[in-house]
């Protein structure tokens, strides 16, 4: 029988990955052998479940590590069976192998200092140190067993990679031997980039570090999902995380106030209900927009407008990101991103004060609701370290009917499943819903086509499909018996599709909607002050009269009257901090600019004509972005 062009090659390259893929195997029940006693779980059925949904991450790491040695094996250039060649292969294929697979025996030991993967942070901190050669012959003499352990291995990798080789090669005319060359390249390329990327969804961003708590009982299983070449990759690029001194402790207590406490209200247990709504920006509002004067503007949200005169609604609110997963680490862990998303760093994975956590304390059940595939955007995998009790996906929607076709469940029915879930659960409840249907291709379901405007950009329609949606809701929630107890948070994730001038320019990009709705309540009105998604946090603390110290970088909307109003955010590549008069600009090292706060598109910079005002502002930013990198880096999320 005819075998296909270079079969033994590929047939030889694909022996070659899968005893990567083994090693990786081997690496991962090691890992877990040298520290099962900081690693939960329950048996044997728990460890394959650690390493089935670590083989996203495998691949992701052998990729990296091997997409020359694959290249160079596929290449099409008739010496590929050589001696020559086959040795080159063979340094190609070990150097990158052998350095990477390295480091997951390190943290064989390292993992019971640092309980976490070895990131690009912690390559960051040994830089620092003068003694490097003295700290690795000690790590070398107190822990020989896994130095050998690993030499052993590599030796019985390099005999199992020797044991096969390419046998024999058939020698076809060369349109053939080319044509199904660059067919094998192409499909090999595809593959590569799936590998990476976790899957070949549309929904899903590359995978991350965060996307290991996925699927786990505990954040310390995610470990063991991971492998170390794949942490230290990922965050290779991704490390703007660095330690700053510009001001001494007592400033940052005194200007940032990083832990909280309010005893405004008297404590209650209202249900909380917070709606994260995509790309809903407070440009397509009309409530939001009545005193700017925008001449011929639109809204497409009439029910929110209208449910807007009996809430209390933020008119000058900003995200703090500009991503959905930013959005939510800001609004539930009052965490803002900058120049790296914190949730995309090595360091999410710590215990985190925040509204989950809180609340929990207090004895409500907590939920999260995502009507896309289960992990999209990598809320599955942050819920878990915040440690929601129960996440709701297109899984668990289990009807394919309602599927969009891209992203997830379209809004109206997933936001029925909302209610009928939440229905169920025990007073008082937290629950949180991201929206999915506000999304590119910016499509509405067949039936409801026409009935909502078209509007001048391709996202209007989806924003009153959304509004539609929440409509709907309410119409359902409001005959439920917990409805009158409850506090409805409305916020938009982050900006989109802009039509009007006023929303092109610089400050005004990333201005969201952000409402609270307390039925039968005086929590009616607009505030015009500064808010950001990391108040509301604190802003339902002090609502329900949680009186405890929290740590929180915002501050309660309602009752806190020793911080100034303000917005801290990143873009542009320059910090951005709004209170009071001006807005600064920040480079990270020092002010380049200050804006009057009317100057929304940052034409007029007054830093020739400094004042007082703006040398306290200065100050706030820096105790702000230092108090932030110190607790974030030292992993005080959770500490007082």
């Amino acid at each position: 029988m005819k075998r296909l062009p270079r079969y033994s090659e590929y047939k030889v390259l694909a022996y070659r990955i899968m005893l990567i893929y083994f090693f990786y195997f081997l690496a991962r029940l090691l890992f877990y052998f040298y520290n099962k006693n900081l690693i939960q779980i329950d048996g044997i059925g728990d460890i394959a479940s650690m390493c089935f949904y670590g083989l996203a991450f495998d691949t992701a790491a052998i990729l990296y590590l091997n997409v020359l040695f694959i290249v160079f094996s596929i290449l099409p250039l008739r010496i590929n069976h050589t001696k020559k060649y086959q040795s080159f292969l063979f340094y190609l294929y070990f150097i990158p192998n052998l350095l990477g697979y390295a480091t997951n025996f390190i943290d064989f030991i390292y993992y019971r200092f640092n309980f976490g993967r070895s990131t690009i942070a912690a390559l960051d901190s040994l830089k620092n140190e003068s003694n490097k050669t003295i700290l690795l012959v000690n790590f070398l003499m107190n822990y020989w067993h896994v130095f050998v352990l690993f030499v052993l291995v590599s030796f019985f990798w390099v005999y199992l990679y020797k044991k096969v080789s390419i046998s024999e090669v058939q020698h076809h005319s060369g349109k053939v031997y080319f044509g199904s060359s660059l067919i094998s390249f192409l499909l090999t390329s595809t593959l590569i980039i799936g590998g990476i990327r976790g899957d070949f969804k549309k929904s899903t961003r590359p995978i991350n570090m965060i996307d290991a708590s996925r699927n786990v009982k505990n954040s310390s299983q995610a470990d063991v999902v991971l492998n170390t070449p794949f942490a230290l990759i990922r965050t290779m690029f991704s490390n703007n995380f660095k330690k700053v001194n510009f001001v001494n402790s007592i400033t940052i207590d005194s200007l940032v106030q990083p832990i909280k406490q309010y005893k405004n209200n008297p404590k209650s247990k209202p249900n909380v209900v917070i709606f994260i709504l995509e790309s809903n920006a407070k440009e397509y509002f009309g409530s939001f927009n009545k005193d700017i004067k925008i001449p011929n503007y639109k809204g497409y949200t009439p029910f929110v407008d209208s449910l807007a005169q009996h809430s209390m609604i933020y008119t000058n609110a900003y995200a703090n990101g500009y991503k959905s997963i930013h959005a939510m680490s800001s609004v539930l862990a009052g965490i803002p991103s900058f120049k790296d998303a914190f949730t995309s760093s090595p360091y999410p994975k710590q215990k985190t004060e925040s509204l989950v956590s809180t609340l929990k304390s207090e004895g409500y059940a907590t939920s999260f609701f995502h009507g896309a595939p289960n992990g999209s955007m990598g809320f599955l995998g942050y819920a878990n370290i915040l440690g929601f009790d129960h996440y709701y996906g297109k899984n668990e929607y289990n009807n394919d009917a309602d599927f969009d076709g891209v992203w997830g469940i379209w809004d109206e029915p997933f936001f029925q499943y909302f209610n009928t879930t939440i229905g169920k659960e025990k007073q008082p409840f937290m629950a949180t819903l991201f929206s999915v249907s506000s999304h590119e291709p910016y499509q509405v379901p067949d039936k409801y086509k026409g009935k909502f405007p078209k509007g001048d950009v391709n996202i209007h329609q989806c924003i009153g499909y959304t509004d539609y949606a929440l409509k709907q809701f309410f119409a359902s929630a409001k005959k439920e018996a917990w409805f009158k107890n409850t506090i409805f948070v409305f916020v938009g994730d982050h900006g989109n599709t802009i039509y009007y001038d006023e929303y092109k320019k610089e400050m005004n990009k990333n201005a969201v909607a952000m409402m609270i709705y307390k039925p039968n309540s005086d929590l009616v009105g607009e505030s015009k002050e500064y808010a950001q998604q990391i108040d509301l946090y604190p802003t339902i603390l002090d609502l329900m009269g949680y009186n405890k110290p929290f740590r929180s970088w915002g501050r309660s909307l309602v009752g806190d009257k020793k911080i100034q109003p303000f917005v801290i955010r990143y873009s542009s590549n320059l910090y951005q901090f709004m209170s009071g008069n001006y807005i600064c600009t920040f480079d990270g090292n020092k002010v380049v600019g200050f804006y009057g706060k009317n100057d929304k598109d940052l034409k007029y910079n007054l830093i020739a004509k400094r004042n007082s005002e703006m040398d306290l502002i200065e100050l706030k930013c820096k105790a702000y972005i230092q108090d932030y990198m110190a607790r974030i880096m030292d992993k005080k999320l959770a500490q007082h």
